[in-house]
């Protein structure tokens, strides 16, 4: 099949199993961790597939269809759309590792793996590879991934100091069942320890390189139309997840409108309500603009990979800004229809304020901070450098 094709067959499935993935939100909340139902509805749509290179059996889509295809999951469940970007972009930065590696991650064509970007372990050399020790915390997915990707320090003969990121099978790792939160807890995002594992050389790679997907010993190198930079497509993937909440939230708040009254007033349905109807408008907009923002960024990355190019520094501080304010547009629309909802919309079992709090949960993360993300982008856009290395 064409790339249009087999994305047409995973959004169909996806889209099949919206209604499942939101009756499971109350349970997965519950139990910290989504149900097994939705990992295998995800697996037989064909999701875990996604970005893995068709070289190994995968469907290899692009940055935009894999933004279509977390929205349409997030669209579902705030969490299961989170943990898919997790599983899809992770399983992309595993792309970028030897071929060697390539073939233990994607053997089968079907994987999921997570990762952590803040380096609180420690890589020691050894003859083939690395001794790797340290804790992570937040590490999104670990609990239904097959790899873990990890960064670490190495110090090296030198004295000076290098990040590097291991890819560890998460069979080798300790996993703490400590997620205990308010917003986001179906991503069971627990901390994972790595007790003296041994990592071999060709599951390593510089976090510098893999910034601007320069790793080596790899034949997927160059104008394949898949080497993204690295910050910029993981970004998109968070801005999807944000994106699809929001569309998932203002389907729920319209299902939940006919026959509503407004308390103690003379209004016996609610749409009547002019502002009602310019809070639903200003929802929908929001949306939308969020989407049309995404269509920008989103043809930097694939025209740069198409041509074997890096975006410029200036094009991934704009990319940092655009991303972070979609994800704030998305925000703001969820916000402005969990206002319009009414008293009863803080019950456990009513889907839109789990969609509410998640939504706030992860808008704090730091990749999606607004005003530090805004900041870098202002920066370029009058002139100035981006003031960070983290593009």
């Amino acid at each position: 099949m064409t790339d249009q094709q087999d994305l047409a067959s995973v959004l169909d499935a996806v889209r099949d199993a919206v209604p499942t993935l939101r009756a499971n939100g109350a349970d997965a909340e519950e139990r910290r961790w989504i149900p097994d139902e939705n990992i295998r509805l995800l697996d037989k749509a064909g999701v875990f597939r996604a970005a893995v290179p068709r070289a190994h059996g995968g469907l290899d889509l692009g940055v935009a269809d894999q933004f279509k295809v977390i929205a349409e999951v997030a669209r579902g469940c705030p969490s299961t759309g989170w943990l898919t970007m997790v599983w899809l972009t992770s399983t992309w930065c595993a792309s970028l590792y030897p071929d060697r590696a390539q073939k233990e991650v994607f053997e089968g064509g079907n994987t999921r793996v997570s990762i952590v970007f803040a380096p609180t372990g420690t890589l020691t050399p050894v003859e083939g590879g690395y001794r790797l020790n340290g804790t992570w915390g937040y590490n999104s997915g670990v609990r239904g991934a097959d790899w873990d990707l990890l960064a670490a320090m190495v110090e090296r003969p030198d004295g000076s100091h290098e990040e590097l990121v291991a890819l560890v099978p998460v069979s080798e790792l300790e996993i703490t069942d400590d997620w205990h939160v308010s917003a986001g807890a179906a991503t069971g995002s627990c901390t994972t320890t790595a007790e003296d594992v041994f990592v071999p050389a060709h599951r390593v790679v510089s976090l510098e390189e893999a910034m601007v997907s320069a790793t080596g010993d790899r034949e997927n190198t160059g104008a394949t139309g898949r080497n993204y930079g690295l910050l910029g497509y993981v970004l998109s993937g968070v801005a999807a997840a944000f994106t699809g909440i929001a569309r998932g939230a203002y389907e729920l708040f319209l299902e939940r409108l006919p026959g509503r009254g407004i308390t103690y007033t003379d209004w016996t349905d609610q749409k009547l309500h002019p502002l009602t109807q310019i809070q639903v408008a200003t929802a929908a907009n929001k949306i939308d603009a969020a989407e049309a923002l995404a269509d920008l960024w989103l043809e930097v990355l694939q025209s740069r990979a198409d041509a074997g190019e890096q975006p410029t520094d200036e094009q991934k501080a704009v990319i940092r800004g655009r991303t972070a304010y979609a994800a704030q547009l998305a925000k703001e629309a969820v916000e402005v229809l969990y206002e319009a909802s009414g008293g009863s919309v803080i019950r456990r079992e009513v889907a839109l304020q789990r969609f509410h709090r998640d939504i706030q949960g992860f808008a704090l993360h730091a990749l999606v901070q607004r005003d530090a993300n805004l900041e870098v982008q202002g920066r370029v856009l009058v002139g100035m450098d981006p003031g960070t290395y983290f593009l």
